[in-house]
């Protein structure tokens, strides 16, 4: 939803994990947050659709803004699906260390701009709870293939996945 030149939040469907407690609750905004290992830049291909918004980091993850977990889940390859939530202090989920974490990090580089790093083994997103001006990032047309969705509804652990049964 658009309002006022904001894409406004919108309640989480039931992708991600079986019984998770964002599912149907949370609002928020969908960003993919992965890039390509070689070039840091966003992929060319996407299961999102046709068109890419793009917002610099520093927009949404600032010094106020809370880091919490939210999701993770089996995607039956190598790679699992993380679900981070970019919120203001006081969320009720389990805040994560911005400077520490396995995820995504926020440091302030030697030039003292903000400098961004997430795990690469991880298809990773982020729900970011408030409205976001879109005159703050900018709209392209993907390069490469729109690929196909891969569905997480009611996402479900693979019992022999020995990264997501940890014994």
């Amino acid at each position: 939803d658009v309002l006022g030149g904001r894409m406004m939040p919108s309640v989480k469907d039931n992708s991600g994990s079986h019984g998770s407690p964002l599912s149907g609750k949370l609002e928020g905004i969908f960003f993919s947050c992965n890039t390509e290992f070689n070039t840091g830049q966003p992929p060319q291909d996407s299961p999102y659709g046709r068109f890419r918004f793009q917002i610099p980091g520093e927009v949404l993850f600032t010094p106020d803004t809370r880091l919490y977990f939210g999701d993770f889940y089996c995607m039956y390859t190598a790679y699992h699906y993380v679900i981070l939530v970019l919120a203001p202090r006081g969320d009720r989920l389990p805040e994560l260390d911005v400077t520490n974490n396995r995820f995504l990090t926020r440091i302030c580089g030697e030039d003292g701009q903000a400098v961004f790093q997430h795990a690469q083994d991880v298809i990773l997103e982020l729900i970011y709870t408030e409205p976001v001006p879109l005159a703050q990032g900018t709209v392209s047309q993907i390069s490469g293939h729109q690929l196909m969705s891969l569905s997480t509804v009611n996402a479900k652990k693979d019992p022999s996945c020995k990264t997501c049964n940890i014994s």
